[in-house]
């Protein structure tokens, strides 16, 4: 296992913040080989359940994921939420939880943390898991958080 985590500032406020990093859909298109299957029903919240598979044919493997905590952020300068979830794969194993708050002058912090394992990879090859689970889900996390011109003016 390897714990990682992504911090985050971006001029959004949290309630759209909150609504990007929920878009599971999204965060597949986000990692290269990926995509992503809601496997339950709308709207999101505790149980909800989504299937991340990344790979190319016989190579492809399933991260299957259930939303375990789930704290949408209120309005106002103290504004706040958590959602974490759970691995109930066969591959990747642990969980992930993101954090987004408020910043005082406007815009939100998001933290985003990680303990991922990967069944058959050697525990002394965590730091390099952590790293690249860095790599990977900072760039995830740099394109949800991006300026889409046409749909950030909602």
């Amino acid at each position: 296992m390897s714990l990682f985590r992504v911090t985050r500032r971006t001029p959004l406020p949290p309630a759209e913040v909150w609504r990007r990093l929920t878009d599971w859909p999204a965060h597949g298109a986000q990692v290269p080989l990926t995509r992503t299957r809601v496997l339950t029903p709308g709207p999101s919240g505790p149980g909800t359940r989504f299937t991340a598979r990344t790979g190319v044919g016989p190579l492809a493997f399933d991260d299957p994921m259930e939303v375990v905590r789930w704290e949408p952020p209120g309005e106002g300068p103290d504004a706040a939420g958590v959602c974490r979830l759970l691995k109930h794969g066969r591959v990747v194993t642990g969980w992930a939880q993101f954090e987004v708050r408020a910043e005082p002058g406007g815009g939100t912090l998001v933290v985003w943390t990680e303990e991922i394992g990967v069944r058959g990879v050697p525990r002394a090859a965590g730091p390099v898991l952590g790293g690249a689970g860095r790599f990977v889900f900072g760039r995830a996390l740099d394109g949800l958080l991006a300026h889409r011109p046409g749909r950030d003016a909602r």
